[in-house]
């Protein structure tokens, strides 16, 4: 008797949950990677988890079809990656206006996941540290887009959550807050005074971790060069710490040391924060209307160049000029001690600002001609130098044993250039005139007018807010900076970072100058200040001068028009006259331009690939790979994949632009 056997149809093996969760997590993330987006966590899972029941309801058929165990690859793998990325593409295409981001570089850059792996490593346990620090103060709905405060206590509550969280992350990101706190064209009033409280004190490092530092920087023991040196710090931040020594001179100096393996830490949350940077203005329309990613290159420069005290010393011998014609001390730097991690200064013998109040009345000598040398100091390095204190509140002022002012820690620095310090002058100029044309001019010049047809608007918003706040008998405080800042963000008018610190130290500047005069109005001292700066500048001889060197520069164009103008009369005379138009000139055209061209390529070879594919897999024969496929199959297997991912990403960055 002849028995037939008939092979039975293997049910598959669903995995383990481990192993289902790992499959979850790997589609969810290869997919996003291919098609250049970010996958939130519950997207990704959902995708995922539909992508996985297309790859096992595929496996299973296959498997029924041909009574045999199917190469899960390509019967499991394949669908159902393709699956999850349909899904994804899906939810683009339904998300919410003005939810999803605008990534031009969407389409430009293929997948690295090696590299991508590589890099996360290293960051991971930060980054999750900071993630969590973010989830536990309850800011997760807000960086996402999805929420935003209505009320003043929402507004308040969601200050403090910021604070909080930037706080307990420490070391870079109490500075970030620092900086922040004095973009008033930027956050709100409850954000600057919240994040105004931030101090970057840590735990000191023991002295014994810095003696390696110091012996590289002297290159011999530092019993060589000190007579005596404090291994307890009289101060501690994230970056360095200070100490006091006496040199074998008698000199009393003060010693910043870096801290140790400060660098790798500093540059790892400086990334961090630059990824934050990348993911806000990917899912918030707010972050890119600020330019949220500039705000945190800036700020990474900034403290990149803290970490070399070069800078600093440098910083410190340019503003000793300014301050001593204002009769205000800036410790002297002893260079041949200094280097890029040590830091040596001179010691000045004073009290802080509230101590010093009461030596001054012990000394007689008048409180308010000190806070004019200290505003006088401070508006001449804006106005003159273009290199100013950022942050002179009263523990980085001084009073000295024979009355003087002094300035100290200079590691937060604004920078001018040229352009910026005429636009100030300007400012301060039509604030005095109350020209409302004047100052829009000014502010122009310094900041990006997105709509050009509403500069009109904005003098009139101007002219209103010098009415309300500089009328007769009204004394503008340090509110005046910050109504300012709330006309600049109605216009979506963002400031530079150094000119924005401009305006925070001087609001800074008089809260230290009424703590030591109480009743000192900075804005008309300013007044006074700043004609006596422009009048020096506007005198004959620099007027003179001034216009002397500006007909030597056009002096060589001014004889060239004469010969142009008749050459141009020749050529319309003639009928040769040519204009040319150039289209596409720009750069924001030139990138739309780009981006049309780079989608139709695309979207061309996508279509192309996919006909070839099918082709091929019409085609019967060819090289075998397996019992079950040839080597035209899975080209035309890989082809189709290739197309289908090609065609995906343009929808995706079609519908992007779509919500945008």
């Amino acid at each position: 008797m002849e028995v037939l056997l008939v092979a039975q149809p293997q049910t598959p093996q669903f995995p383990s949950g481990a192993a289902f969760a790992i499959t979850l997590i790997v589609l969810a993330l290869v997919s996003g990677r291919l098609l250049g987006i970010r996958v939130s966590w519950w997207r990704g899972f959902v995708a995922a988890f539909m992508g996985t029941v297309v790859g096992f309801a595929d496996y299973y058929w296959q498997a029924i079809q041909t009574s045999s165990t199917p190469n899960s690859g390509i019967t499991f793998g394949l669908p159902a990656l393709l699956a999850t990325m349909v899904v994804l593409v899906s939810f683009e295409l339904l998300g919410r206006p003005g939810t999803a981001p605008t990534v031009p570089r969407a389409l430009a850059g293929w997948p690295h996941p090696i590299r991508a792996i590589t890099s996360r490593v290293g960051r991971a346990r930060r980054y999750v540290e900071v993630l969590w620090i973010v989830a536990r103060n309850g800011l997760n709905p807000y960086l996402r887009g999805r929420s935003k405060p209505d009320a003043p206590t929402q507004t308040h509550r969601l200050a403090t959550s910021v604070r909080l969280a930037l706080e307990q992350s420490g070391g870079v990101f109490v500075k970030l807050g620092q900086m922040l706190s004095s973009r008033f064209d930027l956050l709100p009033a409850a954000f600057i005074v919240e994040l105004g409280a931030l101090q970057d004190a840590v735990p000191p490092v023991p002295f014994t971790a810095l003696r390696s530092i110091l012996h590289e920087q002297f290159g011999t023991n530092l019993e060589a060069v000190f007579s005596q040196f404090a291994h307890e710090p009289i101060a501690a931040a994230s970056i360095a710490q200070v100490h006091l020594g006496t040199l074998h001179s008698g000199e009393r100096v003060v010693v910043k040391v870096e801290r140790p393996q400060i660098i790798p830490v500093v540059e790892l949350d400086l990334e961090i924060i630059k990824r934050l940077a990348s993911s806000l203005v990917a899912r918030t329309e707010w972050a890119r209307k600020f330019g949220i990613v500039d705000l945190a290159d800036g700020f990474a420069a900034a403290v990149t160049e803290e970490l070399d005290f070069r800078i600093e010393c440098a910083n410190l011998e340019a503003m000793r000029g300014a301050a001593a014609q204002s009769g205000v001390r800036v410790p002297r730097v002893f260079r041949e001690y200094s280097g890029s991690r040590v830091l040596v200064m001179e010691w000045l013998d004073g009290a802080k600002l509230r101590e010093g109040a009461t030596l001054l009345d012990e000394l007689g000598i008048d409180r308010r001609q000190v806070a004019q040398q200290l505003l006088l100091c401070v508006l001449r390095q804006i106005m003159v130098d273009g290199l100013f204190h950022a942050d002179p509140h009263p523990g980085n002022v001084l009073i000295l044993r024979d009355g003087s002012p002094a300035l100290i820690d200079f590691g937060s620095i604004g920078r001018l250039d040229a352009g910026q310090q005429s636009a100030l002058r300007r400012i301060l100029i039509a604030f005095d005139r109350r020209d409302a044309a004047q100052m829009r001019d000014a502010l122009v010049e310094i900041t990006d007018v997105p709509d050009s047809r509403r500069q009109d608007a904005l003098e009139r918003a101007l002219s209103q807010f010098m009415a309300r706040r500089m009328g007769p008998g009204l004394q503008p405080g340090a509110a005046f900076f910050t109504d300012l800042m709330r006309v600049l963000i109605e216009y979506e008018l963002s400031l530079p970072q150094h000119v924005a610190a401009v305006f925070r130290s001087l609001v800074t500047l008089e809260g230290t100058l009424v703590l030591l005069a109480p009743g000192f109005q900075i804005m008309e001292e300013s007044r006074r200040v700043a004609g006596d700066l422009l009048g020096k500048s506007l005198a004959p001889a620099s007027v003179e001068q001034a216009l002397r060197d500006e007909v030597m520069t056009q002096f060589p164009i001014l004889h060239r028009i004469p010969r142009r103008l008749d050459q141009l009369a020749a050529t319309i005379e003639g009928g040769r006259l040519i204009v040319r138009v150039s289209l596409f000139e720009g750069q924001p055209d030139q990138r739309v331009l780009g981006a049309i061209v780079g989608r139709a390529i695309l979207a061309f070879i996508g279509g192309v690939l996919g006909i070839m594919a099918v082709l091929l897999l019409g085609v019967s024969g060819g090289p075998p790979l397996a019992p079950t496929i040839s080597l035209l199959h899975a080209l035309g297997y890989a082809g189709l994949f290739a197309s289908t991912v090609l065609l995906l990403r343009v929808i995706v960055a079609i519908a992007r632009d779509r919500v945008t």
